[in-house]
């Protein structure tokens, strides 16, 4: 492999990763926008988006023989089921855990979030085990450069990656569109900016956020199920590490950035890429936090987010 073939995979690889780590990301920065919580069981919506949708595949009895028109409704199909249930999820992790904190010390509810993470990942063990889990592998793996186009190059860029980034980049690009655009949308950016303002001009802040919630976890649902399809292999704790590089991301971005939470993704993805290739993937959870780390101390706002005060 040439250094400009390695170049160009690691680039591949760095999209590939920012994809889904942006689309988790987005929901802990609309929830700290909304709250200002960090909500540390995200990144469990997500592993149980992986297993709710290995549970709907099994239960359907997919498997590779499966092509064409079939094989896109049921994955069409389940994916939309998933993030409703991870949605659900979501908003009952709202509701039963941080709805009842709304007036109480920020501790508290941050506790309480990483309580909820336990709870989630233990859960998800008693369910589904303590080992890895193999998803099944239902979308077919073609080499496009190589098997497709004819080119003879060492790049690896499969039918996979173009699913992985064919899901979560329109789902970013619907999000902003659906904060941009819709009356909810306009609701969460103003209930985002002074929640008691929003109150006073008739928006109901608790229906904002049980919405929030639930597209949140919507999005990490759905990316559960994307990166099942993608490596086909999770694990209970898969959430842990994954929530930890999104958390990074949205915090790298902007907390409360819906933009800064997708550049943070794909920064992320990138460093990751590259420091697995020219450091070693030891070192590279270090670097990462590391940024995390610099970008607290020295920039707390993120590349995209502005300072703003404390609230009351």
């Amino acid at each position: 492999m040439t250094e400009t073939e390695l170049f160009i995979q690691l680039i591949i690889n760095g999209v590939t990763l920012g994809s889904y780590l942006a689309l988790i990301a987005l929901g802990y920065t609309m929830v700290y926008g909304i709250i200002e919580l960090i909500n540390f069981a995200h990144g469990d919506i997500y592993m149980f988006g992986f297993l709710i949708s290995l549970t709907f595949l099994g239960f359907l009895d997919v498997n590779s023989t499966l092509g064409g028109w079939q094989l896109w409704i049921i994955i069409v199909g389940v994916m939309l089921a998933t993030m409703l249930c991870t949605g659900t999820i979501n908003l009952l992790v709202d509701r039963i855990g941080y709805k009842p904190l709304r007036r109480a010390p920020r501790l508290a509810a941050l506790i309480t979030a990483v309580g909820m993470s336990f709870m989630l990942e233990n859960l998800a063990m008693i369910w589904k085990g303590p080992s890895q889990i193999n998803y099944p592998d239902i979308f077919p793996t073609i080499d496009i450069l190589n098997d497709m186009l004819g080119m003879k190059t060492f790049v690896l860029f499969t039918t996979k990656d173009v699913f992985l980034m064919g899901v979560t980049v329109p789902l970013m690009i619907f999000l902003s569109l659906f904060i941009r655009k819709t009356k909810m949308g306009k609701a969460m950016r103003a209930t985002a900016q002074d929640r008691e303002a929003a109150a006073y001009m008739g928006i109901n802040v608790e229906t904002v956020i049980r919405n929030t919630f639930f597209i949140g976890g919507a999005l990490a649902g759905a990316a559960g199920m994307v990166v099942g399809i993608y490596l086909n292999t999770g694990r209970y704790l898969m959430g842990f590490d994954a929530g930890l590089l999104a958390f990074t991301s949205a915090v790298l971005g902007g907390i409360g950035n819906i933009g800064g939470a997708v550049v943070g993704g794909y920064v992320i993805g990138f460093l990751n890429a590259f420091s697995d290739q020219y450091l070693s993937s030891e070192w590279t959870r270090a670097l990462v936090f590391s940024i995390l780390i610099l970008v607290l101390v020295f920039k707390p706002s993120g590349l995209l987010g502005v300072r703003t005060q404390e609230r009351d």
